[in-house]
């Protein structure tokens, strides 16, 4: 992610409400009970954040797609710092999400966020201009208001659009290898620094439960 961009969201979080003096980040309940929770897992433990630039795609489209989305840009790895800005901001703080009322618009994909544990991911879209957060996870989506923190999303989505670089498959570089298995020295060395992540698993999940509702709006990938 270019240096700018990067100053800008984290300036931008720092106005908004400070962060939780929670030792441990924590989603609102009703995101949670709504995702279930292995995708809650996955966002609030996650060892790494990706930032993707997505887009409806047309019928004809033949390229890289996320989450049936087209893939046109990447906008880096989010460091901790950030990650945790936006989890506070996303998923913590009530006033930033509307969950009785619904908006008459249409989804406009701008950012996929893609929070990584182990080989499993939870995926979140941000959209703008009709303000809205959506979660994927298990073939399943959530979606939810947020035009109260409209300037947030406009911020946040600009500044990653901004950033952007030409997206190119991990698979032809050779970086697409879940094996669980350090191959080089410098992924000993990663693995040898201590991470609450690699080292505290919690207690066995119960049956993640179901969500009746799948979004609040149209959701319409395709141009």
């Amino acid at each position: 992610m270019k240096f700018c961009s990067y100053f800008a969201i984290m300036l931008f979080l720092l106005l908004q409400a400070p962060m939780s003096a929670q030792s441990a980040m924590t989603m609102l309940p009703k995101i949670a009970d709504d995702i279930g929770t292995t995708a809650t897992r996955n966002i609030e433990s996650s060892e790494r954040l990706f930032c993707y630039i997505v887009s409806g795609k047309s019928q004809n489209y033949a390229g890289y797609t996320l989450d049936d989305m087209a893939v046109t840009g990447f906008c880096g790895i989010i460091d901790d710092n950030l990650k945790d800005m936006l989890f506070e901001q996303l998923f913590m703080t009530q006033d930033n999400i509307d969950f009785n009322h619904s908006e008459n618009c249409m989804i406009q994909p701008r950012v996929l966020l893609r929070f990584v544990r182990g080989v499993d991911n939870t995926d979140v879209l941000l959209s703008a201009p009709c303000h809205s957060m959506t979660i994927f996870y298990g073939g399943k989506m959530n979606t939810y208001n947020m035009k109260s923190a409209a300037h947030l999303l406009d911020t946040v989505t600009n500044a990653f659009q901004t950033s952007q670089t030409n997206f190119v498959s991990p698979a032809l570089i050779n970086q697409l290898l879940p094996i669980g298995v350090p191959q080089t020295a410098g992924q000993r060395a990663a693995l040898a620094q201590p991470t609450a992540a690699k080292r505290s698993w919690a207690a066995p999940e119960s049956s993640a439960s179901n969500t009746s509702s799948q979004g609040w709006n149209t959701l319409n990938f395709n141009k």
